[in-house]
């Protein structure tokens, strides 16, 4: 009976420890993604305060070179 239950104990054990390894990689994975946003909304914010503004440009600056 013991022996019984100490066999479940460590599949338990086993199955948690797995688990525990998949959100560990699914964390890592999220942190970074996280990052790679945060540096872009960073180079974006750069980039309007340097007046790069994309709202300001107009239909003419959109003319294709061979015109």
């Amino acid at each position: 009976m013991i022996e019984k239950r100490l066999t479940n104990l460590e599949f338990k054990f086993s199955h948690m420890d797995d688990l525990l390894d998949q959100l560990n990689k699914i964390v890592t994975t999220q942190e970074l993604t996280i990052d790679k946003l945060q540096n872009e909304i960073i180079v974006l914010k750069r980039t309007l305060s340097e007046g790069n503004d994309q709202s300001t440009r107009t239909l003419e600056d959109d003319v294709p070179p061979h015109y």
